[in-house]
């Protein structure tokens, strides 16, 4: 018979002692995890303590400061995405927008599940076409979202069926948007969380490092291994890039079927946006 789980009274805390370790502390005073599907739950528990944390410190901050109507502005129109288009689809870079608005590409290997995510992201099922066919993004596409910013679509790279001369024409593609694309503000480089870390991703990103590209890392398809399997993999992935790296690139683990890592991703490019705008103008922080 199951027994009562004790109440944790998180109401009479303040915000300076709302913090994950606080939380979790309490927590801890709950029934012990018997269960991987239990254990699942509480990691994604703590990812949302800490989610919440941060937003109810930067809540309490622009209240002092009251600032609050611009950062409800702020969060509904970058935060959450209300309007997504897509603009334009071509091969050549001088034909992308011209506004100068900020550009988040995301990229990866042939079937690794790039446009399921950025259909995820913008809550628009359908706006990068999707297909179960590796290599069919042969093209940039644009998608405005916001009125405000850019998602970049890339093709996908490494298809051994396109042939040397297919892929070749594809990673020159590639390279030429990555090297003379002012307006790319961060490239999402996606991995298949379920393969151990592979050659021709590795490459990938040190040619990143050494273009000094700015880059972010996706782990895609979480919902298809264990949570404990995916800690390894992603340990494992972080390991071999210290293997070349002094310090790590910011991680994201997602799953486009259970809508996993929206938040953290959204959240870290209206972090980037604001210091893009700050940036231009002339504002320190």
């Amino acid at each position: 018979m199951p027994t009562a789980v004790k109440s944790v009274n998180l109401i009479d805390m303040n915000i300076n002692s709302l913090n994950p370790p606080h939380i979790i502390a309490s927590l801890s005073k709950l029934e012990p995890i018997k269960s991987p599907f239990h254990q699942y739950i509480w990691d994604i528990c703590s990812a949302k303590i800490a989610y919440w944390y941060k937003f109810l410190l930067h809540l309490q901050k622009l209240c002092e400061a009251k600032k609050l109507n611009e950062y409800i502005h702020y969060k509904i129109t970058i935060m959450i995405i209300k309007k997504a288009t897509f603009v334009i689809s071509n091969t050549d870079i001088s034909l992308c927008p011209k506004d100068g608005r900020p550009e988040y590409a995301f990229i990866g290997r042939s079937n690794v599940g790039k446009s399921s995510l950025i259909n995820m992201l913008t809550g628009v099922k359908g706006l990068a076409l999707t297909s179960s066919t590796p290599g069919k993004t042969q093209l940039i596409n644009h998608f405005l979202i916001n009125d405000a910013w850019y998602i970049v679509d890339l093709p996908g790279y490494g298809y051994a069926q396109r042939g040397k001369k297919g892929r070749e024409k594809i990673r020159q593609i590639i390279d030429v948007y990555l090297d003379d694309r002012k307006e790319l503000t961060c490239l999402f480089v996606l991995l298949d969380c379920r393969l151990e870390p592979q050659k021709i991703d590795l490459e990938f990103i040190n040619q990143l490092g050494e273009s000094g590209i700015p880059f972010a890392v996706i782990f895609t398809k979480t919902d298809k291994i264990s949570q404990s399997k995916l800690n390894e993999n992603v340990s494992n992935y972080k390991a071999k890039l210290l293997e070349t790296w002094d310090e790590l690139p910011p991680v994201f683990c997602t799953s486009a079927e259970h809508r996993k890592g929206k938040e953290e991703i959204l959240d870290y490019i209206e972090e980037v946006n604001k210091t893009v705008t700050s940036s231009k103008l002339g504002v320190t922080s």
